[in-house]
């Protein structure tokens, strides 16, 4: 059986809308978005970014930046850094909108000097702590959760407020600031009813971009010029995911028109079409897709998805599936309990996870076997629109370090940011399995030599 969760995981952060997308922006930053439409709700539409880290017991959130984009929703996004800073393509209704986002070193003292605004919150995160507070990390940096931000302020280490003293000594500490600026826009869904962009995906070697909406048309585009190189009309039906692979040579997409197909990006043609025997002649859709890399195989990758009966099916169930590039043939599938709705993979390619619809529920399997190791039933009190893995390369910086093996991120549109970790799970030394075999032969050869044989 799976273990459970650690009682200190759960809950991060809180917003004041529903979160639809997830991204790592940094080794420690991640990156969620959402909102309410563009009706007169109330309810905001915009990003917020966030620092993980990990104070020795359990993980923390502490918000960076929060930015609102009006009356546009952000229903999904890509994000790619190149060191000096990141750029940001979110899914606007029919366009993709370019956001540069740069990273600025800024000193406790000179800010609040400069800064009318967080004088302002300095006073009164003194006279109000639990609406501006204020913490100091692990590597020095001290954070405030703006005051009116919308983040609910959470008993789990990420709220707590600063004394004078340590205010005093603090001063000058490093801390980190996100500038977000607009950039250019393009249109990449033209359904005449209705377009609406519903994947952007960015390539690993930063070249291309490609994105699928309502019309079922795969259109790529150079990065970050967006300047379209193809558009084809791949599916019959609207694009609900896609995908490059680890060496950027390919790209799946799957629609609610049953198929997941595999792209050569040299030719646009099509290479694969991921084909399975379903079970009982039942009608299944695919519903999200991601490589992964092989685990110490960086050249070698798998794709996983994850399927869905399409209506009442009887007792049928969604499943993990593992695919092998080469051939495209399914190699294996974990049946689920449930409808699943997300799907993420490790940078190492050792994990996979996925979110249920209708449970709210998160786990973690070994991306080889497809092993369950972690659930996490009801995580969520409606379906997980998003997951995410701490990452642990060292690519974009250093990982967050913690006593686990696996972290992974979830969102929902119950507007929460939760964690959940999968703790070392303990296995014998090589040593200690080498001094084992020895002492078993050894021993067989006593007995051998005792008996005669």
């Amino acid at each position: 059986m799976a273990p459970t969760r650690r009682p200190s995981d759960g809950l991060l952060a809180r917003v004041n809308f529903p979160l639809y997308a997830i991204e790592m922006l940094t080794s420690r930053h991640v990156l969620v978005a959402g909102g309410g439409g563009s009706a007169k709700t109330g309810v905001a539409n915009g990003f917020e970014i966030y620092e993980i880290y990990h104070n020795g017991t359990h993980f923390c959130a502490e918000e960076v930046v929060r930015h609102e984009t009006g009356a546009n929703v952000v229903m999904n996004f890509a994000v790619r850094n190149d060191g000096r800073r990141s750029y940001l393509c979110a899914g606007q209704e029919s366009h993709c909108q370019l956001y540069f986002v740069n990273p600025r070193i800024v000193y406790e003292g000179q800010e609040d000097l400069t800064s009318a605004t967080d004088d302002k919150r300095k006073k009164e995160s003194n006279a109000t702590p639990a609406t501006a507070a204020e913490h100091l990390n692990e590597n020095g940096v001290r954070r405030r959760i703006p005051h009116g931000s919308g983040v609910q302020n959470l008993p789990n280490g990420h709220a707590g407020g600063t004394s004078k003293k340590d205010e005093d000594q603090n001063a000058n500490l490093k801390r980190i600031r996100f500038d977000i600026k607009a950039g250019d826009s393009v249109q990449t869904d033209f359904l005449t009813a209705e377009p609406l962009q519903r994947v952007v995906r960015i390539s690993p070697n930063g070249r291309l971009m490609a994105t699928g909406g309502t019309d079922g048309h795969l259109r790529v585009w150079t990065f970050p010029q967006m300047v379209q190189l193809s558009d084809v009309a791949s599916h019959t039906k609207e694009i609900d995911d896609m995908d490059f692979s680890p060496d950027s040579k390919y790209l799946v997409t799957i629609s609610k028109d049953g198929q997941g197909l595999v792209w050569d990006l040299s030719s646009m043609k099509q290479r694969h079409q991921l084909k399975w025997t379903v079970p009982e002649g039942a009608k299944y859709l695919y519903k999200r897709c991601r490589y992964g890399t092989i685990e110490a195989q960086r050249d070698k990758y798998r794709l996983y998805t994850i399927t869905n009966p399409l209506g009442k099916v009887g007792k049928q169930r969604g499943y993990l599936q593992q695919w092998d590039c080469v051939s495209g043939q399914l190699r294996q599938a974990a049946q689920i309990d449930e409808s699943l709705a997300s799907l993420a993979v490790r940078d190492d390619g050792r994990f996979v996870a996925i979110g249920t619809m209708f449970s709210g529920s998160v786990s973690i399997y070994i991306a080889f076997s497809l092993q369950r190791v972690l659930h996490i039933p009801n995580a969520h009190s409606m379906f997980v629109t998003g997951l995410q893995f701490l990452p642990i390369t060292n690519e974009e910086g250093p990982p967050i370090s913690s006593d686990t093996e696996a972290a992974v991120l979830s969102i929902s549109v119950d507007n929460k940011v939760c964690i959940h970790s999968l703790q070392q799970r303990r296995t014998i030394p090589a040593w200690v399995a080498i001094l084992l075999i020895i002492i078993v032969l050894f021993g067989a050869f006593v007995f051998c030599s005792y008996i005669g044989i």
